[in-house]
C-alpha cells in the first residue's frame, strides 16, 4: 500500500520511509503540504502522514484543502506540540488517528495497521452492499407471468417512498425476497435492512428485541440494549409474521407507525426513530380482526399499500424459467456443470401441486443437483416423483406449458429442449419488439419492459442486439 509522507523535516522523512519500507509498505515524501496537494490531483495514495506544525500551508489547513477538492483520503495527524484541543480539531477536519512525536516505530506501524484494517472493512462493507443492491434488485425476480410483472411493476413505484407496505402469500411465495428488492431499489439502499421474524421470538421477549432495553429493566437486563427499530433507523424494518405479534406488543406498533417514537423496555422517555416498515404475514388480517386477534387501526396502518403473491400453483409458465435459474445456482455453488432438465421431469413439475412454493422448487433442484449422477435431471431425482405428480394431469400440463413458450418465443429445433435457451430467445425476441416499438429509445423500451435502463443496456449488450 502507498503512504504519502508530509513533514518539513528530512530526518523525520527518512526515518518513517525506512520503517514504512521495512513493512512492506511504499513511502513516498515531500516536504510541502502544498506540492502534496498537488501530487494527490495526479497520483493515488492509501494513506497520509502529515505533519501540523510546517512553513506555508499547515497540517489543519491541508485537511480542510483535501475536504474543499474533494480528496477524501485516510489521514494520520502528527505533531510534537500537540493539545488535546489540537487533536480534537484535527478529528473533526476529517483525520483519522493522531499521533505526539517523539513516536516509536511500533506505534507508528501499530496506526498504520489499523488504518489498513479499517480501510478493508469498508471497502468489504461497500462490496457487500453492491452485491446486495445487485442480488436484490427486483429486475432479478425472475417471472413472465403478467400478475407477478404486475407485481413488480407496484415494488418499482413504492421503492422510492417511505409508505409502509404489507405483503400477503403462501409460505414461500417470496415475501422476503419482495420485501427486500423493495428495500434495495429504493432511496433507502444504502441504509440498514433489518428482519425479525415475530413468530419465531418468544412474547416476553420480543418487545426488548424490536425496542431495547435499559439497564436494570428485568432480572437480566445487565447491560442497555439497542432495539431493532434503532437498527434499522434509515432503512427498513421488516416484520415477517406480523400477525404472531401478541396483542400488547401491536399497542407500541402502532405508536412507532404513527408517531415515529420507541420507548425502550423500562425507560421513561421515547426516542425519535426512521425506519420503513414493511410486514409480511401468511394469515389473513381480516379474519384475524373478526377474531380478535388483530387491531383493525394497525392492519390500516400497515395496509398501506398492500402486495398479495401468487402461488406457484398460479404462475405455472415460471416453473422452466425458476428450474432453470436453481440449477444455474447450485451449479455455481456446488462447483458442478449446469444440467439440463429432461422432459420428463419438466412435465412432473409442471403438474405437481407445490404446497411449498418457489422454495420447495428450489429444495426440489438443490436435491436433484446433488443426487442427479448424469448431465440431465431425470424424474427418479425428484423427490416429488409419485402418484401425486405425474400421469396424464401433469403431461398435460408440460405440454400447455410448451405452448405457452413457443407462443412467445421464435422457433427452435424440435429436439432443443433447454430452458435457458428458450429464456434467452424469449427474452431477445421481446426486448427487439419493444426497440422497434419505440424507435430504438432504450429509455422507453425498459419501461415497457418494466425492467431497469440498467438491466436493459447490459441484455442488449450480452445478447449482441
Amino acid at each position: 500500500m502507498r503512504i504519502l509522507i508530509i513533514d518539513d523535516e528530512d530526518s523525520m522523512r527518512h526515518m518513517l520511509s525506512v520503517i514504512l519500507k521495512r513493512e512492506g509498505y511504499e513511502p513516498v515524501s515531500v516536504a510541502e503540504a502544498a506540492k502534496a496537494l498537488d501530487l494527490l490531483e495526479a497520483d493515488d495514495f492509501d494513506f497520509i502522514l502529515c505533519d501540523i506544525k510546517m512553513p506555508g500551508l499547515d497540517g489543519l489547513s491541508f485537511l480542510k484543502a483535501l475536504k474543499d477538492r474533494g480528496l477524501a483520503r485516510t489521514v494520520i495527524m502528527m505533531s510534537a506540540y500537540g493539545t488535546f484541543e489540537t487533536a480534537l480539531e484535527c478529528m473533526k477536519l476529517g483525520a483519522y488517528d493522531y499521533i505526539s512525536k517523539p513516536f516509536k516505530a511500533d506505534e507508528i506501524v501499530l496506526t498504520v495497521k489499523k488504518a489498513e484494517e479499517r480501510e478493508k472493512l469498508k471497502r468489504e462493507n461497500t462490496r457487500l452492499k453492491a452485491d446486495a443492491l445487485e442480488e436484490y434488485d427486483f429486475t432479478n425476480i425472475f417471472t413472465i407471468d403478467g400478475n407477478m410483472l404486475s407485481i413488480l411493476g407496484l415494488v418499482r413505484k413504492v421503492a422510492d417512498y417511505t409508505t409502509s407496505v404489507l405483503i400477503l402469500g403462501e409460505s414461500g411465495t417470496g415475501k422476503e425476497l419482495v420485501a427486500r428488492a423493495i428495500h434495495y431499489g429504493g432511496q433507502r439502499a444504502q441504509k440498514p435492512f433489518v428482519t425479525v421474524n415475530c413468530g419465531a421470538i418468544p412474547g416476553a421477549l420480543l418487545e426488548s428485541e424490536l425496542f431495547g432495553h435499559v439497564k436494570g429493566a428485568f432480572t437480566d437486563a445487565h447491560r442497555t440494549k439497542t432495539g431493532l427499530f434503532q437498527e434499522a433507523n434509515g432503512g427498513t424494518i421488516f416484520l415477517d409474521e406480523v400477525g404472531e405479534l401478541p396483542m400488547e406488543l401491536q399497542v407500541k406498533l402502532l405508536r412507532v407507525l404513527q408517531e415515529g417514537e420507541i420507548r425502550k423496555v423500562g425507560d421513561t422517555k421515547s426516542a425519535k426513530v426512521d425506519a420503513r416498515v414493511v410486514a409480511a404475514t401468511i394469515k389473513d388480517l381480516k379474519d384475524e380482526i373478526r377474531k380478535g386477534a388483530f387491531r383493525e387501526d394497525l392492519y390500516y396502518r400497515l395496509n398501506v399499500i398492500e402486495i398479495k403473491l401468487p402461488t406457484l400453483r398460479e404462475r405455472p409458465f415460471d416453473i422452466p424459467g425458476l428450474a432453470a435459474r436453481f440449477v444455474e445456482k447450485y451449479s455455481r455453488k456446488f462447483g458442478k456443470p449446469p444440467k439440463r432438465v429432461s422432459e420428463e421431469a419438466l412435465a412432473i413439475l409442471a403438474g405437481y401441486a407445490w404446497p411449498g412454493n418457489i422454495r420447495e422448487l428450489e429444495n426440489v433442484i438443490e436435491r436433484a443437483m446433488i443426487l442427479e449422477e448424469t448431465d440431465t435431471i431425470r424424474p427418479k431425482s425428484l423427490p416429488i416423483a409419485g402418484p401425486n405428480a405425474g400421469g396424464r394431469a401433469s403431461l398435460q400440463a408440460a405440454d400447455a406449458l410448451e405452448s405457452q413458450l413457443s407462443s412467445a418465443t421464435p422457433r427452435r429445433p424440435s429436439d432443443d429442449l433447454s430452458i435457458k435457451r428458450a429464456q434467452e430467445a424469449m427474452e431477445k425476441d421481446l426486448i427487439k419488439r419493444a426497440l422497434e416499438r419505440t424507435r430504438n429509445n432504450k429509455t422507453k423500451a425498459a419501461e415497457i419492459l418494466e425492467i431497469s435502463h440498467r438491466a436493459l443496456l447490459y441484455k442488449i449488450k450480452n445478447y449482441g442486439l
